[in-house]
């Protein structure tokens, strides 16, 4: 939306035209992105999305609004930043994407085989079903801090994993998460990397959904993982194992406090 986009200029100006001006080119280079824009092409996906959320289908002819993220069945308000979080009827932490599923095959009735579930990514000539709910869902949340949970002992276990694996060096090149986003003014090309320590910074880095400007679609926290792992030279990561999740729960957990930006718009 064009009132999300506007916000995230307004935030980052402030950021910039303040203390963090000499200190954060990422912030920087973002309030520039977002200047090239006039809106959001996520809207356009999150309008389905929501279409979708609302929708009777299924095997079970039911829509996922009784879904529950957390904070009580159809409740969406907020919900996206205190995730990963416990589900006890799923006995496990779930990540929103892997949530989205869940309810799919309870509420709903898919399977794993069924297009809706089977496709987790989107191309640029087909929107994934699953991206488009994702982006609703998370949209309720824009502007508020990221909060994640960590009272259950799975909780903190599972963002204690994320820290390791965020540091765990391995792969043809020996990469870790840390080897990019621990030191201030690293950059990939002419992009500026963020830094996990910097809670400005980072909160930017994690808000996904985002539309991917060099993609042409929406990309999810799970295919951000995957194209991390991708770009480290490790071994493929599974989408929504359980090391997926532990590495986006300290993601979130290390964003604590600071404004997600829901859906984003990224290069």
């Amino acid at each position: 939306m064009l009132k999300n986009i506007l916000a995230g200029v307004a935030l980052a100006g402030s950021l910039v035209g303040g203390a963090m001006a000499s200190d954060s080119p990422y912030l920087t280079g973002r309030e520039q992105l977002l200047m090239l824009a006039d809106d959001n092409p996520a809207e356009l996906t999150q309008w389905r999305g929501e279409d979708l959320f609302h929708e009777v289908r299924g095997p079970k002819n039911a829509s996922l609004e009784r879904c529950d993220f957390g904070l009580g069945p159809g409740v969406l308000k907020g919900a996206y930043v205190r995730m990963p979080r416990w589900f006890e009827d799923a006995g496990r932490v779930m990540d929103l994407e892997s949530r989205i599923i869940h309810c799919m095959k309870t509420l709903q009735g898919f399977t794993d085989q069924d297009d809706p579930i089977a496709r987790k990514h989107s191309s640029d000539t087909r929107e994934a079903d699953l991206v488009a709910i994702y982006t609703y869902v998370a949209s309720q949340s824009n502007g508020m801090k990221w909060n994640p949970p960590m009272n259950h002992p799975m909780e903190r276990l599972t963002r204690n994993a994320g820290e390791v694996l965020f540091h765990r060096r391995a792969g043809s090149m020996d990469f870790a998460c840390a080897t990019c986003h621990t030191t201030p003014r690293k950059r990939i090309r002419l992009s500026f990397l963020p830094v996990e320590s910097n809670v400005e910074e980072w909160s930017k880095a994690i808000s996904w959904p985002a539309y991917r400007i060099g993609h042409g679609v929406v990309r999810t926290s799970q295919h951000r993982v995957r194209g991390c792992y991708y770009q480290m030279r490790q071994a493929g990561i599974q989408f929504g194992s359980d090391a997926s999740i532990a590495i986006i729960s300290y993601w979130t957990h290390q964003a604590r406090g600071g404004v997600a930006t829901l859906p984003d718009l990224k290069r």
